[in-house]
């Protein structure tokens, strides 16, 4: 599942790739903006929590957000696909490769200049991966953005707060903490929720290398993950079965140990 580690890793796979390079073909949903980026010059590969930008030496960028089931690939030219076209969100080549964009939820061009490309990036916290972060600011937005009643796993999924957090990193943050999901964000002082955002850049942070994503480092080996993705097996701290349920605004799945998160 893409989360803020995830497309970190995929920009700095594309950027060494990408940067310096001239597009000579691409395939958007807006043919008229594809035009305007082929055969420009990509400057940068950057992200933004889970918006990864491609910026062009023309003033304009595709914005891509993968949301549940997008990905990137990589092929040589004349390669086929490992996926069918029909899946195709948006493509481009350079003068040997081929970079193909899956499923995504969003893609985009925007102006870097531009009004829309200054909303996307006014309305995203800071990004858990690579700014510098201040855990009594987060404390501070999360409070002035969110009523007391909104509970802990929207308050961590909220872009708006800070960027990264997905539902893998929001059930293993709650758990690592020792928090229940049903929790408010009125009900924990701020130094706990302080702790939240700081264990969340922890861990995206140290799953920038290569291999499986990993929250549970000591002997990893019978299970890299505490809770997500185990409903009904042993908790690996308690062995009480692991709880699932679907939580929140979005209704998004969320695993739980109800002894080490009673409450």
């Amino acid at each position: 599942m893409p989360e803020g580690d995830t497309i970190h890793k995929i920009a700095r796979f594309l950027a060494p790739r990408l940067t310096g390079q001239t597009v000579q073909r691409i395939s958007l949903p807006d043919t008229a903006a594809a035009r305007r980026c082929r055969g420009r010059r990509v400057d940068a590969v950057v992200v933004r929590g889970k918006h990864l930008f491609i910026e062009f030496d023309n003033d304009l960028a595709i914005r891509s957000h993968l949301g549940m089931h997008g990905s990137w690939h990589a092929y040589p030219l004349a390669e086929p696909w490992q996926r069918p076209r029909t899946q195709l969100s948006m493509s481009l080549a350079t003068a040997d490769s081929e970079f193909v964009c899956f499923n995504a939820r969003e893609v985009e061009i925007l102006k870097l200049r531009g009004v829309r490309n200054r909303i996307v990036h006014t309305r995203l916290g800071p990004d858990l991966v690579s700014d510098s972060i201040d855990s009594a600011d987060l404390v501070r937005r999360a409070r002035d953005l969110l009523a007391g009643d909104t509970l802990l796993i929207d308050t961590l999924l909220d872009q708006r707060v800070a960027c990264g957090i997905g539902n893998v990193y929001k059930s293993e943050v709650l758990f690592v903490e020792r928090l229940s999901p049903y929790g408010l964000l009125a009900e924990i002082d701020d130094e706990g929720l302080g702790q939240c955002f700081a264990r969340a850049a922890s861990l995206l942070r140290s799953n920038l290398g290569g291999g499986g994503r990993v929250t549970r480092f000591e002997n990893h080996a019978a299970g890299s993950l505490w809770v997500y993705g185990r409903s009904g097996l042993p908790c690996l701290s308690c062995a009480t079965p692991i709880r699932y349920r679907r939580l929140g605004r979005r209704q998004r799945a969320t695993y739980w140990c109800p002894s080490c998160q009673a409450g």
